[in-house]
């Protein structure tokens, strides 16, 4: 399986405990969605950083502290943008917050996420 699709599947695990999260905080406990985007985010985040270490890049064996560095700096961005885009299509295109969530999660895994994990992440 080449990088690509492993990272894809990767990210969908990832996305998965994210929409979990972001559901829970916003539909259950009534959160404003753009902190339970954030922080379903986070979450996904972690279960990201270790599978694409360990299994997707096969970075394992490279040193965490310099890889972590850089994940948290591109996971920042990747936050930002998050937020920034689905608020813009939630309040602008007023799409639910969950399908602006999908599409923008979408586009920044094929694009954004996999080029800076490839290149500046896990290289």
């Amino acid at each position: 399986m080449n990088t690509f699709i492993k990272t894809q599947v990767v990210l969908t695990a990832g996305s998965l405990v994210d929409f979990l999260i972001t559901f829970l905080l916003v539909d259950v406990f009534g959160c404003w969605y753009v902190t339970g985007n954030a922080t379903g985010n986070i979450a996904g985040a972690i279960i990201q950083f270790v599978l694409s270490r360990t299994w997707a890049f096969g970075a394992g064996k490279q040193p965490v502290p310099a890889q972590l560095v850089r994940f948290t700096m591109m996971w920042a961005g990747n936050i930002m943008l998050s937020a920034l885009g689905v608020y813009l299509i939630t309040q602008y295109i007023q799409l639910h917050y969950l399908l602006s969530k999908l599409v923008v999660s979408v586009s920044l895994g094929v694009s954004y996420t996999y080029l800076l994990s490839k290149k500046f992440v896990f290289q």
